[in-house]
C-alpha cells in the first residue's frame, strides 16, 4: 500500500517564481491497484511522482509504502522498492551495454554487484524467455547494445527492467509519450498485460485521455498541486474520453471566472 499524507512542496518559496507544485496532497493506493493521474502542465501530477520516488524530498506530510515510512529516505534506497519507467526511452537503461546485460543489472536490483560478474548459462535462459514474452522479436538481439534498438523496443524492455523483481510499486512517467503511435500502443498493450498479470500497485502519470479512461481502475485528475477528481469502481470503468474533455473544459470555464472576478475586485480598489 502507498500512502501520501498531506505532502507538499514549494519550488523558488518567497521569490516571484514560487511555484506552489503541491498543496497538503492525500492519496492512498491499495495493494494491486492501478491509478493514472491526469492534469494540466504545471498540475503538479509529475512532482507528486518524483516525490514518491524521492527524487526530491516534499516540505512536508508523509509518504509510507508498505507500512514503510519512506518520506526521508534517498532515491537508492527506494529503488529497492520502486520500479520505474520515464518518458525518454533512453532513461534508465545503459546504452553501451548489452540488452542481456542490462536486463541483468535489473535481476541484481538491491542485491551487491562484484567484479567478475557476468551473465550465466541459467541467467540467459531466463533472458531469453522473459524477452520471448514481449513478442518485439528480440530474442536474437540479446548481444546488441540496447542504444541500437528503436524506441518502443527500448521502452518495452525498460518496462520489463522495471517489473523483473515484483516490485512493490511502480512508477509510469508518461512512459510512451516520446514514442510514435503504433509502438505507444504495443507499449501500452504489453504494459497492462504485466501489471495485470503480476498485480503490481501502479502510479502513471498520463497526458492521452484514452490511457486516462481506459486503462487501471482508478483514475485521479489533478489542478494547482491538489486532487480536484478522483474517479474509482464503477464510476471509472463508466468514463469516456469524452466526458474527460469535459471536465477539463469545466475546470478552464473556472479559471476563467476566477481571473475575471480577480479582476473587477483590483479594478474596484483602483
Amino acid at each position: 500500500m502507498l500512502e501520501i499524507g498531506a505532502v507538499r512542496k514549494v519550488f523558488n518559496p518567497g521569490t516571484p517564481n514560487e511555484v506552489r507544485a503541491l498543496q497538503r496532497v492525500d492519496l492512498t493506493l491499495d495493494d494491486g491497484s492501478f491509478v493514472a493521474i491526469i492534469g494540466t502542465n504545471g498540475s503538479g501530477k509529475s512532482t507528486l511522482l518524483n516525490v514518491v520516488a524521492g527524487t526530491f524530498y516534499p516540505d512536508s506530510g508523509t509518504i509510507r509504502l508498505g507500512g514503510a515510512d519512506i518520506t526521508r529516505w534517498p532515491e537508492h534506497r527506494r529503488a529497492k522498492l520502486i520500479g520505474r519507467v520515464f518518458q525518454n526511452p533512453f532513461s534508465g537503461t545503459a546504452p553501451s551495454m548489452a540488452v542481456a546485460e542490462n536486463l541483468a543489472l535489473a535481476a541484481r536490483r538491491g542485491k551487491p554487484r562484484r567484479l567478475g560478474w557476468s551473465v550465466g548459462r541459467q541467467m540467459k535462459g531466463e533472458l531469453l524467455e522473459r524477452v520471448r514474452q514481449l513478442n518485439m522479436g528480440l530474442e536474437d538481439q540479446l548481444g546488441d547494445p540496447i542504444g541500437v534498438l528503436s524506441g518502443g523496443q527500448r521502452q518495452a524492455l525498460t518496462l520489463l527492467m522495471a517489473t523483473w523483481l515484483k516490485p512493490d510499486l511502480l512508477l509510469l512517467d508518461e512512459h510512451t509519450a516520446a514514442l510514435d503511435p503504433k509502438s505507444a500502443d504495443q507499449v501500452i498493450e504489453l504494459t497492462d498485460q504485466i501489471i495485470q498479470r503480476e498485480k503490481l500497485t501502479t502510479l502513471m502519470v498520463t497526458h492521452s485521455m484514452h490511457q486516462a479512461a481506459n486503462l487501471g481502475d482508478r483514475l485521479v485528475m489533478m489542478h494547482r498541486g491538489g486532487v480536484i477528481q478522483d474517479f474509482r469502481g464503477s464510476e471509472k470503468r463508466r468514463l469516456r474520453v469524452d466526458d474527460l474533455l469535459a471536465r477539463f473544459e469545466e475546470v478552464r470555464r473556472a479559471e476563467q471566472l476566477d481571473e475575471t472576478a480577480a479582476g473587477m475586485l483590483r479594478q474596484a480598489y483602483v
